[in-house]
């Protein structure tokens, strides 16, 4: 089972694995304090998508195409995610302002279609 919260809120009890999916680490958060169990940068967007997007929204549909276009070649670590949702509880941590438009949301979907 798979769900998403913004990495800046409060961990809790009822979280499960906590999976951090952005490239970069998130701003003015310590490590200790965010309660990652993994991070995993490679189902991240590329460089060059997440640049391009910059969370404009008029940009969100086509990043959801691109986006998804790239996790098609992350077979293996789709396959990880997927592992570790088969028993346990698992949220996808973001950082991005915006609750509905982000990378997270995309990846969530992805893996409900698997």
């Amino acid at each position: 089972m798979f769900g998403i919260k913004r990495v800046y809120e409060k961990p809790d009890e009822g979280d499960g694995i906590r999976v951090l999916v952005d490239r970069l680490w998130p701003r003015g958060l310590k490590k200790e304090e965010a309660m990652i169990d993994h991070w995993m940068k490679e189902v991240s967007p590329s460089d060059t998508l997440r640049k391009w997007f910059a969370h404009k929204e008029e940009r969100w549909q086509e990043f959801k195409s691109r986006y998804t276009k790239e996790l098609k070649d992350k077979n293996e670590p789709l396959k990880q995610l997927l592992d570790l949702g088969k028993n346990r509880k698992v949220i996808l941590l973001y950082a991005a302002k915006d609750e509905e438009k982000n990378n997270a949301q995309v990846l969530l979907e992805v893996l409900k279609n698997k």
